[in-house]
């Protein structure tokens, strides 16, 4: 008996542990919450940590974002690079998650 093969010389019935948690995700429908979670827990990481010291919580809801800022400067701020930082956050996933991002 022959075992096919992929093109990368996989065995045909034989996926990537990424790949199967992929679709494990998608077959329960966790993706999105997932994604949710992986962007809340990168915060710090793609927004730095000054930003994340003055960020007192973090919500999505509805693929918006709810930032809540300790600092009125800051926030104004941010309101302004809304665009730059909605990019940061999908490049950072790898998808568009999050629509529109409020800072509070």
């Amino acid at each position: 008996m022959i075992k096919k093969t992929t093109p990368n010389g996989r065995k045909a019935d034989i996926v990537s542990l990424q790949e199967g948690i992929e679709d494990l995700l998608n077959v329960f429908k966790l993706k999105g919450k997932f994604n949710e979670t992986h962007i809340i827990a990168s915060w710090e990481r793609i927004m730095g940590a000054p930003i994340a010291k003055r960020t007192t919580s973090l919500n999505i809801r509805n693929a918006k974002m709810y930032v809540k800022l300790n600092s009125a400067p800051l926030k104004h701020e941010l309101n302004m690079s809304k665009t730059k930082i909605l990019d940061l956050l999908h490049r950072d996933l790898g998808e568009k998650v999050i629509e529109e991002i409020y800072f509070m």
